[in-house]
């Protein structure tokens, strides 16, 4: 869903390898250079998850919108994101047309407003924690099949 580099994902599939995952295009997804990454990750990605039993949400579906907006609110959760940040690389990915994140995207507009209503930094900060651990606990979405025959 391009939210992190090609780079990273051949990272993660040597990562696999050596903890004891492994199927022929997990190896192949490893073996990818920094240079051939950006080009090859795309098509070598989605057999490597399917060999491993892993879904793969096509770019620009709902269910992978949604399953980005569960990571982002992981994240957040485990401390490599701020409330502050959740809520505004929510706000910039998704706008407000991602029904499951719309609750975020307006908790980014309120932090823009603080100087001027009657609410705390940490009230918002309060409420994106609570909103963060909805959105991760959501019932997952079977993604949208990529063939219309299925």
């Amino acid at each position: 869903m391009g939210e992190i580099p090609a780079t990273d994902v051949v990272t993660c599939a040597c990562n696999a390898l050596v903890a004891g995952l492994d199927s022929p295009a997990l190896r192949m997804l490893a073996a990818c250079t920094r240079a051939e990454a950006d080009y090859d990750v795309p098509d070598l990605l989605p057999p490597a998850l399917d060999e491993l039993g892993l879904i793969f949400y096509p770019v620009g579906s709902v269910a992978g919108q949604e399953a980005v907006a569960r990571a982002l609110a992981a994240r957040m959760l485990a401390g490599e994101l701020t409330p502050r940040e959740l809520v505004f690389r929510i706000h910039q990915r998704f706008g407000h047309a991602l029904p499951l994140a719309e609750r975020l995207a307006n908790l980014d507009d309120e932090y823009d407003i603080l100087e001027y209503g009657d609410r705390t930094p940490a009230q918002v900060d309060a409420d994106v924690l609570a909103e963060a651990l909805r959105l991760t606990q959501h019932p997952r979405v079977t993604p949208e099949p990529t063939d219309p025959l299925t």
